[in-house]
């Protein structure tokens, strides 16, 4: 067939690779969002997906919207057979859903119907799920509602981040999207629409949602800043200021510390939760750059009572 891709950031980048070199397919086109300020010197970088394109010698599109009469009229002169989309960013419209003959087919990183939106990979591992996976669908005009060509999946583990999970799906997610293209060419694949049970949502993550709250369990501790690392970042508060967590685990034996309290040993940084305690690993200060937790303590003189977290959090 002939394609045209839509993606993004980095995580849409092995499935692009996967098309690429499957070999079967013409990717006549890419479709990306426009290039954005980045850097301290915030000029204007152009997206993971359009540098690969460009290197693969492929046509790169740019609209600021889909909805850009000049895109389209580009993407009706391409006549693509289908479009693959892996993380776009951008909502289609009905107009150019219905260029290609089968349609917009999305790479999704869950296990559909649940966690439908934006956030699935981090919303999977704050709910604290085992098994998590890859769906690809039919794009239609709803929330990732499309009837679902295949899936894969994938177990969560226990010292899973956010980042550590979605770049395991994005490689897996890659071979499914690839024979989801095989299979709608030689019509052996037909999507199947997505029970009505088990529906659940997945909005983006915003810097308020990453605040620990110490009164919490240790496990809602620990998945809060694993689902939330690298972005935005788990977060709380000391001295007035944003500190970001970047590595905590769970100590089940330590129980002698309240919410937020902290314990500085020579190598070790403990904080109490609303159950035990967790070791704090790898921190980051306003202004400073990652560091161990226990480095960060020594340079901080942590005074006896001192804690973190805000005022009933």
């Amino acid at each position: 067939m002939k394609l045209v891709f839509a993606g993004t950031p980095e995580v849409a980048v092995p499935a692009l690779d996967a098309l690429i070199a499957s070999g079967r397919h013409e990717v006549a086109a890419v479709v990306t969002r426009p290039d954005a300020p980045a850097g301290r010197g915030r000029r204007l970088v152009a997206s993971p997906v359009a540098e690969r394109a460009e290197e693969a010698g492929i046509e790169v599109l740019k609209p600021v919207k889909p909805r850009d009469p000049e895109f389209l009229e580009r993407l009706r002169e391409i006549a693509p057979d289908c479009c693959p989309v892996v993380a776009y960013g951008a909502l289609l419209p009905r107009v150019a859903l219905d260029i290609p003959a089968h349609g917009w087919v999305n790479l999704h990183f869950s296990l559909l119907p649940a966690w439908r939106g934006a956030a699935p990979v981090q919303h999977a591992i704050m709910s604290g799920d085992e098994i998590t996976g890859a769906s690809t669908f039919l794009i239609e005009e709803g929330l990732d509602s499309g009837p679902v060509y295949g899936t894969v999946t994938e177990e969560i583990r226990p010292t899973d981040t956010s980042g550590d999970l979605l770049t395991r799906l994005a490689f897996a997610g890659s071979g499914l999207l690839a024979a989801t293209m095989d299979g709608i060419e030689d019509g052996t694949l037909k999507a199947v629409p997505q029970p009505n049970e088990g529906i659940t949502l997945a909005p983006k993550i915003n810097v308020e949602d990453a605040e620990v709250k110490w009164a919490d369990p240790a496990l809602r501790v620990d998945r809060v800043v694993r689902g939330c690392t690298p972005a935005p970042g788990a977060w709380t508060v000391f001295r007035g200021e944003r500190l970001k967590l970047i590595q905590a685990v769970p100590v089940p034996e330590r129980t002698d510390l309240g919410p937020g309290a902290l314990a500085v040993g020579k190598n070790n940084v403990y904080v109490g939760t609303g159950s035990y305690a967790v070791e704090l690993l790898w921190v980051q200060a306003q202004g400073k750059k990652p560091m161990r937790a226990a480095d960060w303590a020594r340079g901080a003189r942590i005074g006896a009572g001192e804690g973190l977290g805000t005022v009933g959090a």
